[in-house]
């Protein structure tokens, strides 16, 4: 029997899929594996354990793997693509290169949430990217080019925005929660020293805040729950910019929206802003509600080899 392997490569966390021709048999979840991000080392760790972990609960060794897929941001670019698949390669040399897949990660989420049709998916997790397909193979994107200058509504903007508004709180000699949630989760007494954290090299790991506005917002703080509204906001910007730019190769009907992403996944407000701004934008615009799956996107195009 073949067995197939689909695997989400995302910032934050790696998630794979052992299946046969029918049934996923092991789930694994472990560290970020983004290469651009984190690294080869680190990537090359995380990969091998999540692996490691699905032979072992299934019982299955390597050799008997058919084929896999692999998703990550910045897989795009082909050295980044090459680099991926040598360390696949080299944790299971039995598969041949020729059936190790290694795309974007947008490919493998429009995948899980369309299959091979049309529509746009909003990927907001450590990064934030959107992309989209018409019905002929037209494809657009928008932003996702960069934590440093893009990723607009991602779960690092949402951290490195709520020390800005903490600290334009402060000049405004406004109230805010997020100033003791920040102090306390960073380990820091001051303001200054907020000041200092923020501004190191290389700099903290933002996306570890969103938890905490997520805390602040649902303690109805006011500058949390903005943040989480404008990030809706621009998600939503982004995916209108895409929309239209496949609309003249489709109707706005044709292009069914998903979203996908810890971001979405973790705050209904911002799924809700993000619906409600499209919907204002693209009156009875197919805005679905149910989270797509990246990882399953990965599985069923590696069952495709």
């Amino acid at each position: 029997m073949a067995y197939y392997l689909g695997i989400d490569g995302g910032g934050t966390k790696t998630r794979c899929l052992l299946a046969d021709e029918t049934t996923v048999l092991a789930k694994a979840m472990t560290g970020g594996s983004n290469i651009v991000r984190l690294g080869e080392t680190q990537a090359r760790e995380a990969l091998h354990t999540a692996i490691r972990q699905v032979c072992t609960a299934t019982k299955i060794s390597p050799d008997q793997i058919r084929a896999i897929c692999i998703g990550a941001a910045g897989a795009a670019r082909p050295e980044i693509a090459a680099k991926i698949r040598t360390i696949l390669a080299e944790l299971i040399p039995e598969v041949p290169l020729t059936n190790i897949e290694v795309v974007g990660d947008t490919v493998i989420a429009l995948e899980a949430a369309f299959g091979a049709g049309p529509g746009v998916i909003a990927i907001a997790g450590t990064g934030s990217i959107v992309y989209g397909r018409d019905a002929a193979g037209h494809t657009a994107r928008a932003g996702g080019w960069g934590f440093a200058v893009s990723d607009e509504g991602s779960g690092h903007w949402i951290g490195r925005r709520a020390i800005s508004a903490i600290l334009s709180a402060r000049d405004q000699r406004f109230e805010t929660a997020l100033t003791a949630m920040v102090l306390q989760a960073w380990k820091l007494n001051t303001l200054d020293e907020l000041v200092q954290q923020a501004n190191s090299t290389p700099p903290p790991d933002f996306p570890r805040l969103f938890p905490i506005v997520l805390r602040a917002a649902d303690e109805a703080d006011s500058i949390a729950r903005d943040l989480l509204a404008d990030a809706g906001a621009k998600l939503a910007a982004l995916a209108a910019i895409v929309v239209r730019r496949l609309a003249p190769h489709a109707p706005v009907a044709m292009l069914p929206v998903a979203m996908t992403g810890s971001v979405f996944r973790q705050s209904p407000y911002v799924r809700q802003v993000f619906y409600n701004t499209l919907q204002t934008s693209f009156p009875g615009l197919d805005v679905r509600q149910d989270l797509a799956d990246p990882v399953e996107g990965a599985l069923a195009r590696a069952k495709r080899k």
